[in-house]
């Protein structure tokens, strides 16, 4: 017979996890431990492998190798209904005949429990996602954020071990988007569930995430907080994906205090060491952030200088975002605060960039 898993609040691991469709290696050798309570998203381009992770989490595709454990006890083999995860889809799944409050009380009707019981967590459920009026509404009735909050209170009505979701927010517009991301921090805080969110979106993984793990060609890359991730990546491809990056490469000339002077491009640049001091000779690539340069102004001090001129500009409000050329690294994208950018850009304009030796990110290329 059949057991479920174990009770809330446990940590769940992840262990060598492998799974081959055909010739097609979808999730190469996975490893993750996951703590209780945290929200943890795994972020990657599409054919990544984190929604067949997820559905191995999850129960629905087995792994060909490695195990899953929750709380320390094997949930390898146990079906889906036997884990007691709350699952969230993209396309909400709701059932299009039943009311919000039959939605939500499906799970629970599965289990058999009490009419008294079904009532007051239903309700319990639409409180939480603030839908208690719409309770008597059809699916087609609400808008896509309203379907989305009655997906989320049935995968959470039961009182799951932990809630998977799989790029729920993706088929709503940008404001809505913005405004579950709050919804689901809130209920993420008000819960202390663990959540496991699977999106192709850096700034949703940025702005919800305790810790992120990316993925790619099936691997995992790197994984840390958001802050550890954007600020101090290892690898060109997080610090390309997770937000946007220029790659100023070439070779080290010398060492100098707390840091190194290499060349490219016929420039030289100064970089402060983030681990150990690279050899004199060796290769070199550091990431720069587009919002850590800076435009000099005539005759001003900075670590590092760069000339070069504006292939084009774009105004979004809040900043502008140019595409400088330069002759020793090419294209180089700028992000200056709009309100106090101290140039107004123009096509074919002459500019010398600036940034500090702490800006830029000694990185690995893949």
């Amino acid at each position: 017979m059949t057991t479920t898993a174990t009770k809330p609040g446990r940590d769940l691991s992840i262990s060598g996890i492998s799974k081959t469709f055909g010739t097609f290696k979808a999730v190469k050798d996975v490893s993750i431990d996951i703590k209780s309570g945290e929200f943890l998203t795994m972020l990657g381009p599409s054919g990544s492998g984190k929604t067949t992770l997820l559905m191995m989490i999850a129960g629905f595709v087995q792994p060909d190798r490695g195990g899953i454990h929750l709380g320390g006890q094997p949930i390898t083999h146990l079906p889906p209904e036997a884990r007691n995860f709350g699952m969230v889809f993209q396309g909400y799944a709701l059932f299009p005949h039943l009311s919000v409050f039959d939605n939500v009380a499906f799970p629970l009707k599965v289990r058999r429990r009490p009419r008294a019981e079904i009532e007051e967590k239903v309700k319990a459920a639409l409180d939480l996602v603030k839908l208690t009026t719409q309770s008597q509404r059809l699916p087609r009735q609400l808008s896509g954020g309203q379907q989305q909050r009655v997906a989320l209170a049935r995968a959470l009505v039961f009182t799951p071990h932990l809630l998977l979701l799989d790029e729920p927010l993706s088929a709503l517009d940008k404001k809505l988007r913005a405004e579950l991301q709050e919804e689901l921090k809130r209920l993420h805080r008000k819960l202390g569930l663990s959540f496991i969110y699977v999106t192709h979106d850096q700034d949703e993984a940025l702005s919800m995430s305790d810790r992120i793990v990316v993925m790619s060609d099936g691997r995992l890359v790197e994984q840390g907080t958001p802050l550890e991730l954007y600020d101090r990546p290892r690898t060109a491809f997080v610090a390309d994906f997770l937000g946007k990056s220029n790659f100023v490469r070439g070779r080290v000339e010398s060492h100098v205090e707390g840091g190194f002077v290499f060349s490219g491009g016929g420039a030289r640049f100064m970089q402060q060491i983030r681990d150990a001091k690279p050899d004199i000779g060796s290769g070199v690539t550091v990431a720069l952030r587009p919002e850590k340069l800076s435009i000099l102004a005539p005759g001003a001090e900075s670590d590092n200088r760069l000339s070069g001129v504006v292939r084009e500009w774009n105004y979004f409000g809040s900043e502008f975002r140019i595409l400088v050329d330069t002759p020793s690294c090419g294209p180089i994208s700028v992000a200056l605060p709009a309100w106090n950018a101290g140039v107004s850009p123009e096509v074919g304009q002459s500019l010398e960039l600036g940034w500090s030796a702490g800006a830029g990110m000694e990185v690995q290329e893949a």
